[in-house]
């Protein structure tokens, strides 16, 4: 028996789907997640919602508590950003996806997140992981920068082990002694994890090169890999990014990248969840 247990095909041989509202992640449906890596303004986000939703994304990404390396880097509007989201979300009819930090936000965060992500810095705070265990929501879990897959899987058995089953799993890329990409996308790990663990597991290929020109090229080797899914960063105006605009996509580069995505879902067999829901062109 391996150490991870719950989340081992040993405890559990067909694969998990995760549900979220009316829409799953997992199964023949590939998931996209799209929006930008930070929370900047209620005009910046309208904008952002409005263009994937007309896409069909269903669901969106913001972060409104920002972990940054350095303290003079822009932190995340906080409060503000959450119920930013919420107006978004709500208006545009998407689920969100948002970063909580520590325990003392999940009572915070709580409320406005249909699934709450866990960040890389964070995958190894097991105390933090086995409150997340308690909760009824579906949790995120980013692999750490520097984490091996059984050490992730293992950080996945701390939530399952409190509970809570609804853990997507997502590969955003390591550390090594490449600097040519902000990280080293690791594609071998999306079918080994699916042939060690029951859980589905997503490629964000934009924290994972940290490099636009790569997000597509990766998207689709993930989806070949045998991905459940995506998620990708997205800015209005990248250039102008409070974080990360380097590895963001431009809007009509979102929509162009759907479209290849659609083809390669069909040549593995699966098709994409996404559903255009206002007839207006982008």
């Amino acid at each position: 028996m391996s150490e991870f247990k719950l989340v081992s095909r040993h405890n559990k041989n067909e694969d998990s789907i995760i549900s979220i509202g009316n829409d799953t992640i997992g199964g023949d449906d590939l998931c996209l997640i799209a929006g930008p890596c930070a929370v900047e303004s209620d005009e910046q986000l309208d904008e952002i919602a409005r263009h994937i939703s007309q896409i069909g994304i269903k669901f969106i990404r913001g972060g409104a508590y920002k972990p940054r390396s350095s303290p003079y880097s822009f932190q995340g509007l906080q409060k503000e950003g959450l119920q930013i989201l919420n107006k978004a979300s709500t208006k545009y009819n998407l689920k969100v996806v948002t970063e909580v930090l520590d325990t003392s936000l999940i009572e915070e965060v709580y409320p406005y997140a249909d699934i709450l992500q866990v960040g890389s810095r964070n995958m190894k705070n097991y105390q933090f992981l086995k409150e997340l265990g308690k909760l009824d929501k579906p949790v995120l879990l980013k692999r750490g920068m520097s984490s091996t897959i059984n050490e992730w899987l293992l950080a996945a058995e701390y939530i399952m082990l409190g509970g809570n089953e609804n853990i997507i799993l997502c590969e955003r890329g390591i550390r090594t002694f490449d600097t040519s990409a902000r990280n080293t996308m690791d594609i071998a790990s999306i079918p080994l994890v699916k042939e060690l663990s029951h859980l589905p597991i997503i490629a964000d290929p934009s924290q994972g090169t940290g490099k636009r020109s790569l997000i597509k090229p990766m998207s689709l080797a993930s989806l070949a890999a045998g991905a459940d899914g995506l998620m990708i960063e997205v800015h209005n105006q990248p250039e102008n990014a409070l974080s990360d605009g380097f590895q963001s996509l431009y809007l009509d580069q979102l929509k162009g990248l759907v479209k290849e995505l659609k083809l390669q879902a069909n040549l593995s067999g699966k098709s994409l969840n996404i559903v255009s829901r206002i007839p207006e062109r982008i």
